[in-house]
């Protein structure tokens, strides 16, 4: 129809399918390929209108097509390997308490982790470790908690207002908040073959992962070949968390309280273990969100897989404290350098470890038969 008053133009169409005010969606662009001075009524505009928003929100709800590439190799969807990352193998070490960070700074690993029960006082740590550090090359990275809920964000945010050299993520949410940060991908995301670790470090650019716990040495050695090894951390030593849980041992048995606000906070003055059958004790931590993280009271060690690691191509070792005194935090990263450097061997390396922190430990993850070096393993629970 011939329009004498009032024709379609752009700034018509634009206003009238632009009303999208009650949908998630809006207007951005409109391309008019209108040639002659038309009318439509404004029913007839509004009713599309509202068929194109019914059309949208119903593709909305379907789930993500997947696209079926027949003709694709393995070797095409994987990213491409250039071979071993340069340089000497690096040790970096998480660390739970200030005097453990102090003794790993002087023990001069360059890269840092800090996780403690409460991220306000990471801004101080911070603040600290920069006073205190040798060269502006040693970094400190800090770690929210490992679950992220609705309403926690106040907590991510006293993260990020230590303005740390980078962030511990362990999650997806974490993920979308650190963004604009550099990050570290914990073991949370239990990155186990190429095509994940491509995702991650592709979508977020994150600078390195730390390769799942589940994965035996010979199959965390097919990851390197399959992967760029340099995308890798590795953790040689740590006390496994056993399991992760929203009850708070600290409030139902050191407080007469509720939660947190009534608790009084126990967490902060007290340090807990649960003793097992055996007679090991595992040490229970607590978070910023009052869950509760209980690990293993028995360290375990790769120490007899570094050196094929290292032929492998990996080049990140990571070593993570748990209650241990700044002297036993000393004692193992000294040995861990000797181990990177050639100068003593995997069993040298449990051995002196059992002797001078009395730690029974074990190989741990890496090895593919499970078996301990010491006594026969008894699950504790």
């Amino acid at each position: 129809m011939v329009a004498h008053s009032q024709p379609l133009t752009t700034d018509r169409l634009q206003q009238q399918l632009g009303r999208l005010g009650q949908t998630p969606f809006f207007l951005k662009d409109l391309a008019n390929h209108l040639t002659a001075p038309v009318m439509l009524p404004l029913k007839e505009l509004n009713q599309l209108r509202r068929s194109l928003v019914e059309q949208l929100q119903a593709q909305r709800a379907q789930p993500p097509a997947w696209q079926l590439r027949s003709q694709a190799t393995l070797t095409q969807l994987l990213p491409p390997v250039t071979g071993s990352a340069p340089g000497a193998p690096q040790l970096t070490a998480l660390v739970r308490q200030p005097a453990q960070l102090e003794a790993a700074l002087a023990a001069g690993l360059e890269t840092l982790y800090y996780e403690a029960e409460n991220p306000a006082t990471y801004r101080d740590t911070v603040d600290w470790f920069r006073c205190h550090r040798r060269h502006g090359g040693q970094t400190l990275w800090v770690a929210p908690p490992r679950i992220s809920k609705p309403g926690e964000t106040y907590i991510l945010e006293q993260v990020r207002s230590s303005h740390a050299d980078g962030y511990l993520v362990r999650n997806y949410d974490q993920l979308q908040y650190f963004t604009d940060q550099p990050c570290l991908g914990d073991f949370s995301f239990n990155v186990a073959n190429p095509l994940t670790a491509a995702h991650l470090m592709e979508r977020y650019g994150l600078e390195r992962l730390t390769a799942s716990y589940d994965l035996n040495v010979d199959q965390l050695v097919d990851l390197l070949a399959m992967a760029p090894p340099h995308w890798f951390e590795i953790t040689l030593h740590q006390h496994m968390p056993l399991f992760h849980m929203e009850h708070c041992v600290y409030c139902a048995f050191l407080s007469s309280g509720k939660d947190f606000r009534d608790c009084g906070r126990p967490c902060e003055r007290h340090q807990v273990s649960l003793r097992d059958r055996m007679g090991t004790e595992h040490a229970l931590q607590a978070d910023a969100g009052c869950r509760n993280t209980l690990f293993n009271g028995v360290a375990q060690t790769g120490a007899d897989y570094a050196h094929r690691l290292i032929q492998a191509g990996a080049r990140h070792f990571r070593l993570e404290f748990l209650q241990e005194s700044p002297e036993q935090v000393m004692a193992v990263i000294n040995q861990y350098h000797r181990l990177l450097a050639g100068e003593i061997s995997g069993p040298q390396v449990w051995r002196q470890l059992n002797l001078q922190s009395q730690l029974g430990v074990t190989r741990g993850p890496l090895n593919p038969s499970r078996r301990p070096i010491t006594a026969p393993y008894t699950p504790p629970f």
